[in-house]
């Protein structure tokens, strides 16, 4: 049977035009990640998943190793679509990483940018890393849960820590990263802190806000002090008590409880202290 130059060259045309087409579609099982939109006219390339692993991000002072669930995206530009610069890339996830209440923890020129954004009880650690000329973006998110607070706020216990020692942590006022309005699951801590202080009516405090060394010493400085200032406002408005009794200060990481090295450290440094005046 004779196959002629002709339909040689017709069947390695379709060959690369099928090939071509597949390049377009979807890895099988892939998904985008829901807090980020795809850009538009490019396709998912790889897709990996694990229940747990750990990674390493680059961070200003180093690196993280944050353990948890893991998402490797990779997208490639379609054919016939122009690619992103990877500025344009760098500076749109940035800008989604902020809409969706997080922080910019590092970016490098346009090679990378790393980002973590706290939601639903779990940090979401992110990087991008731009490539070929933006006709690549990878993407490698970590779901971490946050640490379970295992010590529950108490007035007894402070009560006790602050005869003792002159103050006491508290670990459940929460607040969004990089803001100071106090989060409505704080209410019980927030409770228990009015109760001290009405069952002692001759004890009057500090409210001194910590947090741990991420960011700029001077922006934690005033961080801490907008933190300490809402938990007065809120137990003054909320709670009934006197605002002379209340005096609010922010020390920004320069007392810290643990190492800033890890994150768990960091979580633990994160806190309100009642001190006695």
């Amino acid at each position: 049977m004779r196959v002629t130059a002709a339909l040689v060259a017709a069947i390695g045309v379709l060959l690369l035009l099928s090939g071509a087409a597949l390049a377009q579609e979807d890895v099988a099982g892939s998904r985008d990640y829901p807090l980020f939109s795809r850009w538009p006219g490019y396709s998912l390339d790889i897709y990996e998943h694990s229940r747990f692993d750990a990674v390493e991000f680059e961070l200003k002072d180093g690196e993280a190793t944050v353990e948890g669930e893991y998402y490797y995206i990779d997208y490639y530009r379609k054919e016939g679509v122009e690619a992103a610069t990877a500025l344009e890339i760098i500076r749109n996830y940035e800008n989604a990483i902020r809409k969706a209440g997080g922080v910019v923890l590092n970016t490098y020129g346009t090679s990378y940018t790393v980002g973590k954004i706290v939601q639903e009880g779990k940090e979401i650690w992110i990087r991008v890393h731009p490539w070929n000329d933006g006709r690549g973006i990878e993407l490698k998110i970590v779901e971490r849960q946050t640490m379970e607070q295992t010590i529950q706020a108490n007035a007894a216990s402070w009560r006790s820590d602050i005869t003792a020692t002159g103050h006491a942590a508290v670990y459940g006022i929460f607040f969004d990263t990089d803001k100071a309005e106090v989060k409505p699951e704080s209410e019980p801590a927030l409770a228990e802190m009015a109760k001290l202080l009405k069952d002692n009516p001759s004890l009057n405090v500090f409210i001194v806000g910590h947090t741990d060394n991420t960011g700029t010493f001077e922006h934690n400085l005033r961080l801490s002090l907008d933190r300490a200032t809402a938990v007065v406002n809120a137990l003054v408005g909320g709670h009934g008590i006197a605002v002379a009794r209340l005096k609010p200060y922010g020390v920004a990481s320069l007392a810290p409880v643990a190492s800033n090295a890890t994150e768990d450290g960091k979580a633990k440094n994160r806190r309100v202290e009642l001190v006695e005046r």
